[in-house]
């Protein structure tokens, strides 16, 4: 228990290094990379009378809960889940930390564990509470503590399920619960400072012009068709400059005008059909509305820019057509989580107050360079935030050199273990490390695929990658297959994987 009693809140690493995680449907729970998240946050609250018991709660407001449901029918595992409180059934949200060195074990009201599972979909990420079977399996109930000093929760420390008020629970999802008052059951001022924290318009106050870096480090770019969106590693270029707005009667949107005076607009065209993520362009509607309105949300020194449907502007890697495309989406899988994050390079500052006092003014006249007026202030760029360098006014300057690493280029093969056109050059991306685990996270968040196998050719055939990467940054060119293929199993048949 003394894990628990260090702070009101808490993150909880598996023995996988990913955290557990409340997924946004407010339902499921499953494991994520993204510790930085709010929904890797659980708040702590004691069981009146019972000394040994813990109440685990969400950022929704909702319980940690060890249900009767099987995880999968004709297997051990039980579904844990996210659920209201459910009068008569407060045993079922009840954890019993165990300490097994540094770390806890959680046991439900049925004597299993809360488990952190490994392996294959739809193992993968998912969390039940079971017994470890096997002894390569022991370690997948063992869990990490780690407090969250920030938060501030003013609560008895033995609080109850009936203290908690339904104003908690129907608060705002992207609204952080950082103080909530068992006194009144009401969010104290503190919760506006929290709020501010939160958001991520303390980047753009300042700014005139900026740039976006996406995690794939690539400039948002608007293309010179005047309409769609990309990304680009030019960040030279005048597309790649975004003119910042503010909203005369909101202090947390903005709105960003590309080079030919038109907004970067989250439409609600399907980008592919049968698709989840929608079309981001450039658009100038006779009517400004909320589509091209953006809030400003930080994580950590990064912002996600959320629309008005609550979806987030969203840099997509992979294979054409998702590559270097921008989309507003939901990033449904762990390997995508970064991809709606964004650094910000403050390309022009505001000599004036950024908060106007009357409607926007008219659209600026079009210009074909980043010069900017000579009465105006040396251009920096920031990147979150903080001055850090020149910025060249010439278009024609390539961006500063990129660290040292070397260059992968990559095929990706099919269930034979196939690749067509293999003799042309893979797509190729850059990367800092040495061992294959790397690599292969790198391989998935470039390619959008889970569960793969990293491979070379060796005279004619496929052979995983099991040592380090060859010295000296050596270009390599790789073959990515999938898990599930049958020349993986192949690969199992004959001890290579």
């Amino acid at each position: 228990m003394e894990s628990f009693n260090k702070s009101n809140a808490v993150k909880l690493r598996s023995h996988m290094d990913k955290y557990l995680y409340a997924d946004d449907d407010q339902k499921t729970v499953r494991q994520s990379r993204n510790g930085s998240s709010r929904r890797a946050r659980w708040f702590v609250e004691f069981v009146e009378g019972k000394n040994h018991a813990i109440r685990l709660r969400s950022c929704d407001g909702k319980y940690l809960t060890a249900t009767d449901l099987a995880f999968l029918l004709g297997m051990t595992g039980y579904k844990v889940l996210q659920t209201e409180p459910d009068e008569g059934y407060y045993w079922k949200y009840e954890w019993e930390p165990i300490r097994d060195g540094f770390q806890v074990k959680l046991r439900t009201w049925c004597g299993k564990y809360l488990r952190a599972n490994g392996g294959t979909p739809p193992w993968r990420n998912s969390i039940t509470h079971d017994d470890p079977h096997s002894s390569s399996t022991q370690n997948w109930i063992l869990w990490d503590v780690e407090p969250v000093e920030s938060v501030s929760v003013l609560m008895s420390s033995r609080s109850s399920l009936s203290s908690l008020s339904d104003e908690v629970y129907g608060s705002e999802p992207e609204s952080p619960m950082s103080v909530i008052s068992t006194a009144s059951s009401r969010f104290s001022s503190k919760q506006s400072m929290s709020n501010k924290f939160r958001s991520g318009m303390d980047l753009f106050n300042k700014a005139k012009a900026v740039r976006l870096r996406s995690h794939h480090d690539k400039y948002l770019l608007a293309d010179d068709d005047e309409e769609s969106v990309t990304q680009d590693r030019n960040g030279s270029s005048k597309t790649a400059r975004w003119t910042v707005e503010f909203l005369p009667d909101s202090d947390c949107i903005i709105r960003l005008k590309s080079c030919y005076n038109k907004y970067l607009t989250a439409s609600n065209q399907p980008f592919l059909l049968g698709m989840t993520g929608r079309k981001v362009v450039q658009s100038l509607p006779e009517r400004l509305d909320s589509s091209i309105e953006w809030e400003p949300v930080r994580e950590g020194t990064q912002v996600k820019l959320k629309t008005r449907y609550g979806n987030f502007l969203r840099a997509n890697g992979g294979l054409p057509p998702w590559r270097n495309s921008v989309t507003h989406d939901i990033p449904h899988r762990t390997a995508t989580q970064d991809w709606v994050l964004w650094d910000v390079d403050i390309v022009e500052i505001q000599v004036q107050s950024p908060r106007p006092k009357s409607p926007p003014p008219e659209p600026v006249r079009h210009v074909d360079s980043l010069e900017s007026n000579p009465s105006s202030p040396t251009p920096a760029s920031i990147k979150s935030g903080k001055f850090s360098r020149q910025e060249s006014a010439d278009p024609n300057v390539s961006s500063p050199p990129k660290s040292d690493g070397r260059t992968i280029y990559y095929h990706v093969a099919d269930e034979n273990g196939v690749v067509i056109d293999e003799a042309v050059e893979g797509y190729p991306f850059t990367f800092k490390g040495n061992g294959v685990d790397e690599l292969t996270r790198k391989l998935e968040e470039e390619t959008g695929l889970e569960g793969i196998i990293v491979c070379n050719r060796f005279n004619g055939k496929l052979y995983p990658l099991r040592l380090q990467l060859p010295p000296n940054n050596a270009s390599m060119n790789v073959i990515v297959v999938l898990s599930s293929s049958k020349v993986a199993k192949d690969f199992a048949k004959q001890g290579l994987s």
